[in-house]
């Protein structure tokens, strides 16, 4: 029986108990999907978190059900040392896969799983902040971008 002081891991079935995305969120998502589509960047895989706010983040940029999968969901202190460290090789390998022909893939995640694959120079990454990554056809991937929430509305016009 847990205790105060035993930590209860939040059931990712209950969306109730979860942060939710605000209007604001929602209306940037839907924008990101927008500057995406009239600039011809398809999207073809996409995953997300397994919270709720990924997963509809991820459906609103890409159009599409995402994958919800542990692989980018935020473990933190819920999750044993071990199994951070193979949901960053899963992250890793997702960004250095190709995508499909003719299509980018989209992965909605978390701060500490971007600094776990990308270290300490995203120690600042903003909520709704976008890394733009191009692999380079060794199974390594360069940084082209970061974009922060608000420069997509200038990216639209």
């Amino acid at each position: 029986m847990p205790t105060r002081r035993t930590p209860i891991p939040l059931n990712i079935d209950n969306i109730s108990k979860q942060r939710q995305l605000n209007d604001k969120g929602r209306a940037d998502a839907k924008l990101v999907g927008e500057v995406f589509k009239a600039a011809g960047t398809p999207i073809g895989k996409s995953y997300s978190s397994q919270f709720y706010r990924a997963v509809e983040t991820a459906r609103l940029i890409g159009g599409k059900e995402p994958r919800a999968t542990p692989d980018v969901t935020e473990g933190g202190l819920v999750v044993s040392p071990n199994e951070n460290a193979r949901r960053a090789r899963a992250f890793r390998a997702i960004v250095a896969a190709a995508p499909d022909s003719g299509t980018n893939t989209l992965v909605v995640t978390h701060n500490p799983n971007i600094l776990d694959v990308f270290g300490q120079d995203w120690f600042e990454v903003k909520e709704g902040e976008a890394s733009i990554f191009k692999r380079d056809g060794t199974g390594n991937y360069s940084l082209i971008a970061r974009v922060q929430i608000g420069q997509w509305a200038a990216a639209k016009k």
